[in-house]
Formats: C-alpha cells, structure tokens, sequence
C-alpha cells in the first residue's frame, strides 16, 4: 500500500565528519513507499520547492539526475572503471582508493583536480548508459516538473553516496545564482538530497517496494532563513468567563489551532481587566472572549490589543479572521 511518512529528529555520523558537517546533527526527512511513478518524485520535489521558497531560503538550485537500475548502472561503472584508471595520475589519494570500491563517489569530489580530470569531454555519462526504462522514468521525471513549474536542471555527474539509490537522485545546494546563501555554507553547500531506492526494501528481506526519500539538514536551513519574510500569525490569548464557557473552551481552542492560530489559554478565574492586562505583559496582538453571551449567540468577541478594536466573530470564523489581517 502507498505510505507517506515524515520525520525530525537528530542523527550520527559513524565516519570522520567532512568540513562544515558535524557528528550529530539534525534532519528532516520525508519517505513515500510504495509508488515507483516519476510522477511522485516530481510531488515530492514541487514540495521542497516551496517549502524553501516559504522560508525565504534565495539561491536554493534543484539538480536531478538517474543513477538506472540494477540492469543498466553496471555498465555505466564498469566504463567509468576504466575511464578513472586512465585518469589515476590526477585523482586524490581518496577517489584512487575509490576506483575499485566505489567509482561511481569519484564524480562526488570536491577536489579541483578529481573535478576536471572528470568533467572532461570524453568521461562517460550516466544517462547514455541508462536502459529503455530507466531513461522512460528520467524522461517523465523532467516533464512532470517542468509541469509543476519547478526548476529542476539535470546533472549527469550529481551521485549519491549510498549503492542502494536508484534511478531519480536528486540534491538542492545553496548559492548559486544567489550568491549570499552559498556564503553561509561554505563548500559544503547541500541543503536537502535524496532520491529512489526501490531495492532496499527487498535487500533487507522485505518485499519488492518502490521507495523515493530525502533529507534537509536543519543546521544548515537556519543558516539560510530569512526571518522576516516567514509570515508568523499573532500570539492570542483566549479567556472563558463562567463555566459553561470554560467547558466549552477546550474545543473552540482546538478549533483556532488547527486554524492556524497560535493560543495561549488564560486558565485563571480573576476579573476581566485583570485577565486583560496579563494579555498585554505577554505581548499578545489579540484576545479572544468566550462568555454567556458568546456561547448563546455562537459568536467570539476578539479584541485587537494593537489598536483597540473590538467585534464578535462567528466562532467558526474567527480564525480566518486574525490570520487573514
């Protein structure tokens, strides 16, 4: 069955962390199990897109590429195999050692010289290599994003570092048209990666399952946000007055929350202008009031503290009301 999953939370790092990374760290990540439709790694994709474009984040650049599939990527290494031992005497010692392990992590590299001995015109490219159906599912790939108006652009030397990946890889880095994010990161400019890794499932003894994920390391998203263009909605403080308002106030603040609203609920049972005041040393921007008048004509009173305005509000609209100023 089709199962989509989220999660937060921190991480650690077995190996020798690279500069600007660290041995614990923080990520958000998304799963989707059980598509293998391009379709859904373009959804996936328009939702990074957003999310960054929401946060402020300037400069984020999406690059998509395919790795194929347990029929084609192996000719692609072997002939890349071949290419880097030609090439050894411009390689580190890292992607020398690479070559017989994993040569597909010398395209990785951030030397300069492992960059131009593998940017040259005659290396080899991933997605010439690529069988009918791995090059139908980058193809659909490349038009299900165009159609969703995000700016994808292919880079056949982009790679993951794990073997499970297949077909859609794809990295969101900061800087480059930009400018002022890839300042705050350094060289180690990726801010969100992920991609297929529809054999995983089966290589760990379950059964065969489509599967498209990533991951945002949160230590480098703050570094790009721009706090000033997150829209934030008010503080509110809401205050029941009598019983029966009280009893009913637990679900009209349920019902603002999912609103949107950000509420802090005054629990006292002091006077009003007491309550009031409390409202305005929290710095809150509104107050809403649910007494017996409120709850008989199914209304909220909600009073702009800013400016000292005051009307009642059909209690299912208030909501809308407060985000929408």
């Amino acid at each position: 069955p089709l199962t989509k999953l989220f999660y937060t939370g921190p991480m650690f790092r077995y190996e020798r962390p690279q500069k600007g990374r660290y041995r614990q760290f923080y990520q958000i990540g998304a799963e989707v199990l059980g598509e293998g439709s391009a379709m859904a790694d373009a959804e996936a994709l328009k939702m990074l897109s957003e999310l960054f474009s929401n946060l402020g984040v300037e400069g984020a650049d999406i690059e998509i590429n395919s790795l194929g599939c347990s029929r084609c990527r192996p000719l692609f290494k072997a002939g890349l195999k071949k290419f880097l031992e030609d090439k050894a005497d411009r390689l580190c010692g890292d992607c020398i050692r690479r070559i017989e392990r994993n040569p597909l992590r010398v395209l990785d590299c951030k030397v300069e010289g492992c960059i131009e001995a593998t940017s040259a015109l005659d290396a080899p490219s991933i997605p010439d290599f690529l069988c009918e159906a791995c090059g139908a599912h980058f193809e659909s790939l490349k038009q299900s994003v165009k159609t969703l108006g995000v700016l994808a652009k292919p880079n056949p030397r982009m790679v993951r570092g794990l073997d499970y990946y297949t077909r859609t890889t794809f990295e969101v880095t900061a800087g480059g048209s930009g400018g002022g994010a890839g300042g705050a990161l350094g060289s180690q400019n990726a801010i969100a990666a992920g991609g297929r890794y529809d054999g995983l499932v089966e290589e760990l003894g379950g059964p065969p399952t489509p599967c498209f994920g990533f991951a945002i390391g949160m230590e480098r998203l703050a570094l790009l946000i721009d706090r000033k263009r997150i829209k934030r909605n008010p503080l509110t403080l809401f205050i029941a007055i009598g019983e029966e308002a009280s009893m009913r106030g637990f679900e009209v603040v349920e019902g603002l929350r999912r609103g949107g609203l950000s509420v802090v609920v005054d629990f006292s049972a002091g006077p009003l202008k007491r309550r009031m005041k409390r409202a305005d040393r929290m710095g809150a921007r509104y107050v809403i009031i649910l007494g017996e008048d409120e709850v008989k004509g199914g209304v909220l009173t909600v009073k702009d503290m800013t400016t000292g305005a005051q009307e009642k509000i059909p209690s299912g609209g208030a909501a809308g009301w407060i985000t929408g100023r």
